[in-house]
C-alpha cells in the first residue's frame, strides 16, 4: 500500500539539504518503490514529503542511502501515513525519429 513519508529536519540548512540530495539524487530516482520527493524550508527546519509504494522500501532506502550522508547532529523526524489512493501520470514514451 502506498505511503506518504513526512520528515521534519530541525537545524537543517539549504546547503546541508542540497549536499545530501546531491549524494542521493540518482539513487532515489531509481530506487524500488520511489514515487515522489519534494522539500521546502519551514520555520527553522526543512520539511520533506515523499511518496513510496511501501514503508519497507522507504525505510530501506533511508537507512542505506540517506543516514550515511546526514550532517552531524541532523536527525529527521519521520512520520508515515497510509495513502488511500495514488494517481500517477502514464509513462512517458520515447518518440521515434
Amino acid at each position: 500500500m502506498p505511503i506518504l513519508v513526512t520528515s521534519e529536519v530541525p537545524g537543517q540548512t539549504a546547503q546541508g539539504y542540497d549536499s545530501v540530495l546531491a549524494q542521493v539524487r540518482d539513487a532515489v530516482a531509481n530506487a524500488p518503490g520511489f514515487v515522489l520527493h519534494v522539500a521546502h524550508p519551514d520555520d527553522g527546519c526543512w520539511r520533506l514529503l515523499e511518496v513510496w509504494r511501501s514503508k519497507a522500501e522507504a525505510d530501506a532506502f533511508f537507512t542505506r542511502h540517506v543516514v550515511p550522508h546526514l550532517p552531524p547532529g541532523i536527525r529527521p523526524k519521520r512520520h508515515y501515513r497510509l495513502l488511500h489512493s495514488l494517481v500517477l501520470p502514464p509513462p512517458v514514451r520515447a518518440e521515434s525519429p
